[in-house]
């Protein structure tokens, strides 16, 4: 995949401080991401957490369709169609390794990071999304973890995120891959402002000109200005789709197995065309996938930030090895004829001793690939 990250400093008034703004620019992949862009993003990113002229970050996408759609799934396929088991584990290791400790970083940063989510924020998108300080929306985003269409699983530290959200509703996003519109993404709590596009030229310049030698709180300032915009962005929001349904969603959800959850999800009345899609995506998703998201909702929810990454470079290079991973790409990517084939056919099939081993770590503790990363 080609692609790159574009990085500029924007001079502050003071002269002493600078705006930093990273820019994905893989416009003809939905600025997805790959392996040479994560090195980029990754090594950019720690200079500046470094550097104390730099007072706030804004990562971006070229065009307005897309902020970020994901991860490099198309090599990856290739890698699992074409490569031993030793070179799949290599590069999915390199790669994943990578993505997960660019996402640490975002999370932990040590000065405010604006992720300005316009239109499409999709997986690997939602995990430098989701550890930003200020999660931006704008009216035409739509955010999802649509893993399950592909036989992976909920990744990008969504073991963490999606556990802090409203009980039930995050496993419903995980099983059934459901995009989420502006509004309820911050009624969900999975964005912090909703703005209008225009509005991103505006920031920058009210950052640029604030006066950061007298700023006790850098959060604060740059909280006030979005807040400020968000007021100007009311009565462009769209409607409402999923918070209508939040109690219904919560109790399917609260069912005691997997499958259960399963068919209440799909037992939830209604005529809403979302609807009809979410039913569709759990009942055509890999059952595979839908017993990892269940168990990371269910059994994973008390990990720290840390772990939460080192179980999922364990779940990813198992599900690599697998051969799940590389079905559903192929049948939604590749061929898309939307017709993979399943190793399981239904949730109620899925052999419970798949699904432990791919929670079996490849590593030893102390030589995890992860093992450096601290907690949250």
């Amino acid at each position: 995949m080609s692609g790159s990250v574009q990085f500029s400093e924007l001079p502050c008034s003071d002269s002493e401080h600078k705006i930093a703004v990273a820019t994905l620019d893989n416009a003809d992949s939905l600025n997805a991401l790959s392996l040479n862009m994560l090195k980029a993003l990754k090594q950019q990113l720690t200079l500046w957490h470094e550097d104390d002229a730099i007072v706030c970050v804004l990562i971006e996408g070229t065009g307005n369709k897309a902020f970020c759609a994901g991860g490099d799934v198309r090599t990856m396929y290739h890698v699992m169609r074409d490569a031993s088991d030793d070179e799949i584990t290599d590069f999915c290791c390199e790669y994943f390794t990578l993505e997960y400790q660019c996402d640490y970083l975002i999370h932990t940063y040590c000065k405010p990071i604006v992720a300005w989510g316009e239109g499409i924020v999709m997986g690997g998108g939602m995990g430098l999304y989701m550890g930003s300080s200020h999660k931006v929306v704008t009216p035409s985003s739509r955010l999802a973890m649509p893993e399950i269409s592909i036989g992976l699983y909920p990744d990008v530290g969504a073991t963490w995120f999606l556990n802090r959200l409203d009980q039930g509703v995050g496993l419903f996003l995980g099983l059934t891959g459901m995009m989420v519109n502006a509004t309820d993404a911050l009624s969900l709590h999975l964005a912090d402002h909703l703005v209008l596009p225009e509005h991103k030229a505006m920031l920058l310049q009210q950052l640029q000109v604030a006066d950061w030698e007298c700023v006790d709180d850098e959060y604060e300032v740059v909280t006030e200005m979005l807040e400020a915009f968000q007021a100007e962005a009311h009565g462009h929001q769209p409607d409402p789709q999923i918070s209508p349904y939040l109690s219904q969603i919560q109790t399917a959800c609260q069912a005691d197995s997997v499958i259960q959850v399963v068919d209440s999800i799909n037992a939830i009345v209604g005529n809403e065309a979302w609807l009809a899609t979410a039913k569709s995506n759990l009942t055509s998703g890999s059952p595979i996938t839908a017993h990892i998201c269940y168990r990371q909702m269910t059994q994973y929810h008390h990990l720290s930030l840390a772990d939460c990454f080192r179980l999922e470079l364990d779940l990813s290079l198992r599900c690599a090895l697998l051969g799940e991973f590389r079905e559903g790409v192929r049948s939604r990517l590749i061929d898309k004829d939307n017709q993979p084939n399943w190793r399981f056919k239904h949730v109620a099939q899925v052999d419970e001793k798949v699904i432990d081993s791919l929670f079996t770590s490849l590593w030893q503790q102390d030589s995890h690939p992860l093992s450096q990363l601290g907690h949250y």
